[in-house]
């Protein structure tokens, strides 16, 4: 049987399709998403110029002023320069500002696109009001008070951090690089569905050679599985390697945790591939088809595109996350390095393993009861 699986392994190799999409592609696609998306908390941001107008009498002025040159000192996001209403509406017209403060009784804005750089303005706006009022209520209901709350305004800095129960911080972008993963397990279908190809006596002039030769079938498919699931296993094993040490993703837990994780998945990705191509007498590029969409599908629920799908659909239909062969590798994964759920990652293995042998031996019944009238 070792003689056996080596030269089905040999095999595979040779074929074009089966290297690219199952290792070459993900590979490619975690690159692409690292540089696109992995990247953004730390990405250098352009410092937006904004003129500001104090019209006469009013009382806002000096008081916006003094906020604005307060965040000059602290960040390097907006720089804002006191002009007159002439100057100011010329600097607009000619892009050399990208909005004008309005100081007078109270702070208005005028913008002329609606852009990144607008947006940060209304937001630096919003965040004036929202500590006048409060510094307002202050005045009203204690007064006395008053000077121990403006230390406190300027002592203010971000002070929630968004942890875990297990004491892990959380990245908003690793949903999407578990469901990339999850996806790249998935993938090992197209060697799953290679697998069949050989199995099926009508399809290749290797199949039927096989097909006479005095093996139980059991044994001609468990060999395909393992040769298959043996191949895609390495291929996983170097992408989550990449991930973790070439691109250095936030992957926090147990990298031997991490790696059973995407044996498991993989032994889903190919098992799935050998069942749907041995459907049948469907055509080689409907199955392809299929499996292309159903993977897809399947990763885009988990969250590949959007990090927030999942949790819709964990909040609509919880039982689909349940049975997504995608969603259980990308929340085993959350579980390894995020929660702090053995529980929970040994039902999501335990599911995923059912599905598996469940695939495997449906496509052992068909190809079984396969006959060919001529070979």
């Amino acid at each position: 049987m070792l003689k056996q699986m080596k030269y089905a392994l040999l095999t595979k190799l040779r074929n074009p399709s089966i290297v690219f999409w199952p290792f070459l592609f993900p590979l490619a696609l975690a690159t692409l998403m690292y540089f696109a998306i992995g990247q953004m908390d730390q990405a250098d941001f352009e410092t937006v110029p904004a003129a500001v107008v104090v019209e006469e009498g009013g009382t806002a002025g000096n008081d916006f002023l003094t906020f604005i040159d307060g965040m000059s000192e602290t960040s390097d996001l907006i720089c804002a320069e006191k002009m007159t209403e002439e100057e100011a509406l010329s600097a607009l017209e000619k892009g050399e500002t990208e909005g004008i403060f309005y100081a007078g009784a109270d702070v208005s804005l005028t913008v002329s696109g609606n852009g990144f750089p607008e947006s940060i303005l209304q937001s630096v706006l919003a965040s004036y009001q929202s500590g006048k009022a409060a510094l307002e209520d202050v005045s009203d209901l204690h007064p006395e008070g008053m000077q121990a709350a403006l230390e406190k305004m300027e002592e203010y800095s971000t002070a929630v951090t968004q942890v875990s129960l297990g004491g892990t911080t959380i990245d908003g972008n690793a949903q999407i690089f578990y469901a990339l993963i999850g996806m790249a397990c998935l993938y090992g279908c197209f060697i799953g569905f290679g697998c069949a190809l050989w199995l099926q006596a009508n399809l290749t002039a290797l199949a039927a050679r096989r097909c006479v030769a005095p093996v139980h079938r059991l044994r001609l498919v468990l060999t395909e599985f393992g040769a298959g699931f043996l191949l895609h296993f390495v291929n996983m094993a170097v992408l989550l390697a990449y991930m973790r040490y070439i691109l250095k993703l936030e992957f926090t837990g147990s990298f031997p945790e991490m790696t059973g994780v995407v044996l498991v998945g993989s032994m889903f990705g190919v098992s799935m591939g050998i069942f749907v191509g041995s459907l049948g007498r469907m055509g080689e590029g409907i199955k392809i088809g299929i499996l292309l969409g159903v993977s897809m599908s399947l990763s885009f629920l988990a969250g590949l595109m959007d990090g927030s799908i999942k949790d819709a659909v964990e909040q609509h239909i919880p039982v689909l996350n349940r049975i997504n062969p995608a969603a259980l590798i990308s929340d085993a994964l959350y579980c390894i390095n995020v929660y702090d759920a053995p529980e929970r990652f040994a039902g999501d293995m335990v599911i995923l393993i059912i599905m598996s042998a469940l695939m495997v031996a449906g496509a052992f019944l068909i190809v079984r009861r396969e006959r060919y009238g001529s070979i």
